[in-house]
């Protein structure tokens, strides 16, 4: 079975690079360039950049969804959906941008509304089937209907924790890669036979991932766009919402929480007192204000992920689950 891990995300690794410089010509074609907001000053070079690149992700996984030749495979055809489903919203988003010639795209209430939609019908799904139990390394303990709420929560708050990410050449990409690379590793080892066809989609978006940053990483040819990240950010939460492992994600997935935080505590804190606590929020614009180079935050936003994800494998390998 490790082979065909292996095999998968090497193939879907050669599919989305063969597919990438299409979809660059594509996006030029279109021109659904990006639009920088006014503020972010250090990024007027980057205006006019092809976005939507999320495309490759979508296409790539289903390619590797193709390779999923167990039985059992309903959880996995249920991720790459939810996914997809993550991504037409965060086309659309794209497209109003594109076409309006403005970084606005949909109104906030209306993107919500779609996440929070997606979400709905996932959190019956889970409570209908009798998927409430939750597992915490050695620990497990069902929730009930509980697991309505949960999921709703983690959905939205990951979709857009990774969107919040989306900020800098190569960091949403490097940093879900190595997330969903772990992540994956885990379901394998741990998982039924279903969890496992979604550790294999897993290596499949690995592939697709490392595919798209060959043209995203600084300089980059193509933005991942609200269609990359939005899709990247609905597959990391459905994984972790239909294995019972969501509360592994905010551990794993730290650097996604402080971007959210980050927002959140600058938003609260200006409302109130009418000052800033960060430069500029997400937290690695702030780190681009004091001077810190680009890449040097990506490397290190990937480092810090890699390191918290392996003491979270670590850990797993040690107790089970």
């Amino acid at each position: 079975m490790a082979v065909k891990y292996v095999v998968c995300g090497i193939l879907s690794l050669c599919f989305a690079s063969l597919i990438a410089p299409l979809v660059l010509w594509f996006c030029k074609k279109m021109k659904a360039s990006q639009s920088i907001l006014h503020y972010v000053d250090k990024h007027a070079s980057k205006e006019g950049t092809p976005t939507m690149g999320g495309i490759i992700f979508l296409i790539t996984l289903f390619f590797a969804t193709c390779f999923l030749f167990s039985e059992q495979t309903f959880l996995a055809w249920m991720t790459l959906v939810v996914t997809i489903a993550y991504g037409v919203l965060g086309f659309l988003d794209d497209f109003v941008k594109v076409h309006f010639h403005h970084n606005e795209g949909l109104r906030p209430y209306q993107k919500i509304i779609g996440q929070v939609g997606i979400a709905i019908l996932v959190s019956i799904y889970l409570y209908l089937s009798g998927r409430t139990s939750l597992t915490f390394f050695s620990w497990t303990f069902d929730i009930s209907w509980g697991v309505i709420p949960l999921s709703i929560l983690v959905m939205v708050a990951t979709t857009n924790s990774v969107n919040l990410t989306d900020g800098l050449d190569g960091l949403a990409g490097g940093v879900s890669f190595v997330y969903i690379l772990i992540f994956g590793v885990i379901l394998a080892l741990t998982g039924s036979l279903e969890v496992q066809n979604m550790a294999l989609q897993c290596f499949g978006m690995c592939g697709a991932i490392l595919g798209f940053l060959t043209i995203n990483c600084y300089p980059a040819k193509i933005f991942m766009g609200d269609t990359g990240s939005l899709a990247l950010g609905g597959f990391i939460a459905i994984t972790a919402v239909l294995s019972g492992l969501e509360l592994l994600l905010p551990l794993m997935g730290i650097m996604f929480v402080l971007s959210s935080l980050s927002d959140i505590i600058q938003v609260l804190h200006y409302k109130r007192t009418k000052k800033r606590v960060f430069l500029m929020a997400p937290l690695h614009h702030h780190f681009e204000q004091k001077g810190v180079n680009e890449n040097r935050i990506v490397v290190v936003y990937i480092v810090v992920t890699m390191a918290v994800s392996l003491a979270v494998l670590a850990g797993v390998l040690a107790v089970g689950i």
